[in-house]
């Protein structure tokens, strides 16, 4: 095949010899086709199973050329596996059979990212059979390495008509996940590709001065006394290390560790140097998963991650659907949901079973699921989602279509959580509240016999 990779050389720089990329425009085929969806949380081989409904998902996502997903899950073979459930984990034991590899290229899968709270769960032994299955399968994936620089490298799918790289990172995962590089005599970490978020809690002014008497009331550093504008509490039972600033109205705002930003940002410019097409996606639960609203730091930092060369960006991990942003002519997708959310996980860590008040030695897996269900995800509009459509033509994204699934929250436990195409009332439903969430950002979606479309007017420059 002939390489779609080039830069018009107008667009390079000459640095000592070589070419160095000065164009982060999109550089595809005319009719290149990006499907994305949200988190894939699967159990057991769909397709070879009985889902009405799920061949016409499948057909959907082989006529892309690029098929993304958000892989919350481990594969590997319990009965040879060698690692142990962590005591740190990221809110469940997350696992999947083998089996479930192949079976994710069947589906038509060929890239997805591995940034999320769940790559850990079962430890590095875990993360590395989870990382040599999806090669044997011929599946591309991002965010998880032997070292911070392997782990938020871009990695790159060739397809007919443009080469796609693809950069992974997470906003929400475990702190003990976390990798790094090494340094002098101390080796790297293997982990996940991360960023590190600085929270403050936002108060009115009333409650900052009560915060404050209190503040005086407790044994505290003298550091933590001489800002006046701030409350900072050291680590203790009770506050946790949470600073607290007056705002107009309470809530929560974040800023992006500065280390971090830095080091995706090259990942992202390297892994446009190299590709027609970059994806970047995030795995952000912030400021919870009850909220439909991205946190504060976020539609600025993706502003950031296109202008640096991402064409498209990926957000997953509240399990509900976020608003849409095109910027710039490329798509922001804020919350993408759930796509599969086949959740009949076994075997479950005995750390668990204690959590949900659970004996393993009267209690089935499936119960301390149901019991980790009813605190919080028990709610129809996680079992919601969209498939997203994105079309280019003259390297510029030409239309979105947006195909609304439900996930069969009405059926019984061992049989929800695998797609289907919304029926009309309800895929009429799912788009008017996803119209809603995007209308903030600007953004205008249609709906067309049940489907949302987002066109676009192609500009001579971006």
């Amino acid at each position: 095949m002939e390489s779609n990779s080039h830069v018009a050389d107008d667009d390079s720089v000459q640095q000592g010899g070589y070419d160095t990329v000065g164009s982060i425009a999109t550089n595809v085929a005319d009719g290149f086709t990006m499907v994305a969806v949200g988190d894939l949380i699967v159990s057991r081989s769909l397709t070879k199973g009985q889902h009405p409904g799920f061949s016409d998902i499948i057909k959907i996502l082989h006529e892309a050329d690029v098929t993304f997903g958000n892989l919350e899950t481990n594969i590997f073979d319990i009965r040879s596996f060698k690692g142990s459930p962590q005591a740190e984990y990221g809110g469940a034991y997350i696992v999947s059979p083998p089996e479930v590899g192949p079976d994710l290229k069947a589906m038509g899968f060929n890239i997805v990212s591995r940034a999320n709270n769940h790559t850990l769960d079962w430890g590095l032994d875990g993360m590395r059979e989870t990382s040599q299955l999806l090669d044997q399968n011929g599946i591309v994936h991002a965010g998880a390495g032997e070292n911070l620089a392997q782990a938020g490298a871009a990695r790159f799918l060739e397809t007919a008509r443009g080469r796609v790289a693809l950069v992974s990172f997470a906003a929400r995962y475990t702190p003990m996940s976390r990798a790094c590089d090494s340094a002098g005599e101390a080796p790297g970490r293997p982990g996940i590709n991360a960023l590190r978020l600085a929270v403050k809690i936002l108060i009115p002014p009333a409650m900052l001065e009560s915060l404050k008497q209190l503040r005086k009331a407790l044994p505290a550093p003298d550091a933590a006394r001489k800002d006046p504008k701030r409350v900072v509490f050291t680590p203790d039972p009770y506050f946790g290390g949470v600073t607290f600033e007056a705002g107009d109205k309470p809530g929560y705002s974040y800023e992006p560790n500065p280390r971090d930003v830095t080091d995706i940002l090259r990942n992202i410019r390297r892994g446009k140097q190299f590709s027609d097409f970059c994806i970047v996606t995030s795995h952000c639960h912030q400021p919870g998963n009850w909220s439909q609203e991205p946190p504060d730091y976020e539609q600025s930092f993706a502003h950031q991650l296109i202008d640096a060369g991402a064409d498209a960006y990926v957000g997953h991990g509240p399990h509900q659907l976020r608003g849409i942003e095109i910027y710039k002519g490329r798509p922001i997708f804020y919350s993408l949901g759930n796509f599969i959310y086949d959740d009949l996980r076994t075997p479950v860590g005995a750390d668990m079973f204690e959590v949900y008040g659970k004996d393993p030695r009267i209690d089935t897996d499936a119960e301390v699921t149901v019991a980790e269900e009813a605190r919080g995800f028990n709610d129809p509009v996680i079992y919601e989602s969209i498939v997203t459509v994105s079309r280019y033509e003259e390297n510029q994204l030409a239309e979105l279509r947006l195909y609304p699934i439900e996930l069969g929250f009405s059926k019984r436990f061992a049989n929800r959580g695998v797609p289907r195409l919304a029926p009309p009332r309800q895929a009429t439903a799912i788009l008017e509240r996803l119209q809603r969430l995007s209308e903030p950002f600007g953004t205008k979606i249609d709906i067309e016999d049940a489907i949302g479309v987002i066109r676009l007017q192609r500009s001579s420059s971006l």
